[in-house]
């Protein structure tokens, strides 16, 4: 039975041995400016020269000379290619008449915001992998003499000049910072910091989140200001906690020296008449085991809210105690105000993976309904001691499916594939949103990468109303030793080389090598057919839908050679194939804390490439905040194989988008489907859409100029139901016929 704790306000728990404080306010700093003014909601959000509309994060725009009345009269206005058919998912922002975007080889572009003309390009430095691709931070001074759009390339911070694209040169060391710099491990062992998200400009302050990798011992996820004139750095927040700080003894001693993660790469959102920044985290690493981290793990998978111009800790909340999901606060929290029990509250609302909406009085941290803290299953993996509890809200509802059972599987499945996935299910631990990995099958759902994701939550901050897009996708994960970790090192070249194929290839190519001719060739005799320098330059360089490996060494690469050039040499026998069994290769007296426990991902997907859950796959949800309910929920978008065949309603495929509310009672947002629509905001209907010539990830823009009220796009994702490659079926890599693409109403007649 579950035990039920409700939470009124704020819940501590008594710090004692083996407990933390899990929710709490740190001190009690307040600012007694009072909630901004309607007529400053409408200042704020009336441009589009930020990220997400404005530093609030809200995807609103005040903006209402399009409205529900005359929307079905939208037209193209221009549109801008991309021009190297890449994906591209980025947010412009327009100043005045320009507008910027990236596009060509991940140039920065200055064009006229009115004609699509191109009026500047930036291109960024040769061989440049990492460049922040989802939208840009703009900034000027006081008298606009000096104007700057901040980006980060590569792990370094930079600036460029907002009317030339020329670099900035004096910022930083030669135009640059290092983000990997300060952050209390070796710079050149970090191979990921930067965030693709841009971070939020205040004042002259720029605050930035990270994005670490997956792994173990990936980067801190330590939250940063850098001065915008200098590029000095003014403050750290550090999100696993050093000696001395709040939330240090809730992990292992001196854990801030090796645990990673717990980092804020969705985005951030600034109440600048308070100088608060609200920052939502995520998981710490390794997503999936945590026997290296044991405790509640503070300020993994929380929400902070922070002085804006010090760092300093005003608030928290955490929404999951010692995450082994993966359930990080996937979107931005969003600033808005309610009318609560007779009185209008300043609040901020946190949507994330797990399929819930948490609500707090945006000065204190109260909840604005009770949560709960609820017993969930515990793990029977070694080392792993999960929370006992997690919280759950009781209002307002849930916006996800937060289980999936045999009878949730799809009707459209094939029948073999449907038996095969029910005996699966049926032999897989799954007793809910929190059921712990282990060594067999789990089930998660919504979803390591369900839920509400980047960009995927819009408010109308005056009316008390919340959008959340989300998507069901279910995840079977399954704990594993990594082969190429349990080989000793005496053993021979081929057995080395089996523990590589299993890391790295037994997935696409199968585990007896045969593959799945034409899409994925067979390696069986790959030895007689290729020389070990082809081998060497596809597995490095990857070759049509296959992905490249440029981590793997020289040694691992020679072994997979050897293993296939001669797989009896190492057959099916051997400890590397048994790599999921910790009886198998592993001394009594391993520790278990340096156990190197992983799981992939685990996407449930169909050989369709669709999910295997019954539709609605995406769904747009509207709450009324004011009263805790949800308005109105419907399928967003449609996958046109199946609409082709009248299967409707069925949401799009696997969505990266981020819909936008303006004044004039619309919701603005494309999908993988290749059309772009706008719904009225009251009832989800559909009022208006256009087809576009390639699907679309990440948010429109809404701006005016002249008179003339404009919403762009960015179209230049794949349009596909293979997003991932499944055995026989790589995911599509085809080029991508991208554009910025503008819609708005015809131009009244010149006089």
């Amino acid at each position: 039975m579950l035990a039920l704790v409700a939470v009124c306000g704020l819940m501590f728990a008594l710090h004692s041995p083996g407990k933390a404080r899990t929710q709490g306010k740190a001190n009690t700093q307040k600012n007694s400016a009072r909630p901004r003014s309607d007529g400053t909601v409408r200042q704020t959000h009336s441009s589009w020269s930020d990220y997400a509309g404005a530093s609030d994060a809200a995807q609103y725009s005040a903006l209402a000379q399009i409205n529900r009345a005359n929307v079905g009269r939208l037209q193209m206005a221009w549109s801008y290619p991309t021009g190297d058919g890449n994906k591209y998912l980025f947010n412009p922002i327009v100043v005045d008449k320009t507008m910027y975007v990236l596009a060509h080889n991940n140039s920065i572009v200055g064009l006229d915001a009115t004609t699509g003309e191109q009026l500047w390009i930036h291109p960024p430095a040769p061989k440049t992998t990492l460049i922040t691709n989802r939208g840009i931070n703009y900034w000027e001074n006081a008298d606009r003499s000096d104007r700057r759009l901040l980006f980060a390339a590569d792990n370094f911070l930079q600036e460029i000049d907002a009317r030339t694209g020329q670099s900035i040169l004096d910022f930083g060391e030669n135009g640059r910072v290092d983000l990997r710099a300060g952050l209390g491990r070796d710079p050149e062992s970090l191979a990921l910091v930067q965030s693709t998200t841009p971070g939020r400009v205040f004042e002259d302050l720029l605050i930035l989140g990270s994005a670490t990798n997956e792994e173990y011992e990936s980067g801190p996820g330590d939250i940063r200001a850098y001065n915008v004139r200098s590029g000095r750095l003014v403050w750290t927040f550090h999100t696993v906690p050093h000696p001395g700080e709040f939330g240090y003894d809730t992990w292992p001693k001196d854990a801030w020296k090796t645990v990673g993660g717990a980092n804020a790469w969705s985005g951030l959102s600034v109440d600048a008449k308070r100088g608060m920044v609200f920052i939502p985290t995520a998981s710490p690493k390794y997503n999936f085991y945590g026997a290296d981290r044991t405790g509640a793990n503070l300020f993994g998978d929380s929400l902070l809210a922070l002085n804006v111009r010090t760092g300093k800790l005003i608030w928290y909340f955490q929404m999951v105690h010692h995450d082994i999901w993966d359930y990080d606060n996937g979107t931005a929290p969003m600033l808005l105000t309610v009318r609560h029990n007779g009185k209008m509250v300043d609040a901020v609302a946190q949507a994330g993976k797990e399929g819930f909406v948490w609500v707090f009085d945006r000065e204190t941290g109260e909840p604005l309904w009770p949560i709960e803290e609820r017993a969930v299953p515990r793990s029977d993996m070694p080392g792993e001691i999960t929370w006992p509890t997690q919280p759950f809200p009781l209002k307002p509802p849930p916006f996800a499916r937060q289980s999936f059972k045999v009878n949730d599987l799809s009707p459209l499945l094939e029948p073999e594939e449907r038996e095969r996935l029910r005996k699966e299910m049926e032999g897989a631990r799954n007793q809910g949103l929190f059921t712990p990995p282990g060594l067999t099958d789990t089930v998660e759902m919504p979803g390591n990468n369900g839920g509400a994701n980047f960009q995927g939550a819009a408010v109308d901050p005056e009316h008390g109303t919340l959008f959340v897009v989300s998507k069901d996708l279910p995840s079977m994960l399954k704990l594993e030793l990594n082969a190429m970790e349990q080989v000793s090192a005496g053993s021979s070249p081929e057995v080395k080389g089996r523990a590589v194929f299993q890391s790295h290839c037994r997935l696409c190519h199968g585990a007896d090598l045969a593959g799945h001719p034409p899409a994925v060739p067979s390696l069986v005799d790959a030895g007689s057919r290729e020389t070990a320098g082809q081998i060497r330059a596809v597995v490095v360089h990857g070759r049509g839908p296959m992905p490249a490996f440029p981590g793997l060494s020289d040694a691992a690469l020679d072994s997979l050679w050897a293993y296939l050039s001669h797989p009896e040499r190492a057959p099916a026998s051997t400890p590397a194939e048994n790599d999921s069994a910790p009886k198998t290769g592993i001394s009594s007296d391993s520790s278990s804390e340096k156990l190197r426990y992983r799981s992939s991902f685990g996407f449930m997907f169909a050989a369709s490439g669709l999910p295997v859950i019954a539709p609605p796959w995406t769904t747009l949800t509207a709450y009324d905040l004011n009263a805790g309910t949800i308005a109105w929920q419907v399928p967003l978008g449609e996958v046109p194989e199946l609409a082709a065949q009248g299967i409707k309603n069925t949401g799009s495929h696997f969505p990266k988008v981020g819909p936008v509310v303006t004044a004039g009672g619309l919701i603005f947002t494309g999908t993988r489907d290749r059309k772009v629509r706008a719904l009225d905001s009251a009832t989800g209907k559909v009022l208006w859409e256009a087809e576009v010539g390639a699907a679309l990830e990440g948010m429109p823009a809404v701006y005016q100029i002249d008179g003339r009220e404009y919403i762009v796009f960015c179209a230049a994702a794949q349009a596909t139901t293979h997003t991932h490659s499944l055995p026989g079926h790589p995911a599509l890599q085809a080029p991508i016929p991208g554009a910025y693409v503008v819609f708005a109403l015809p131009a009244p007649p010149a006089s």
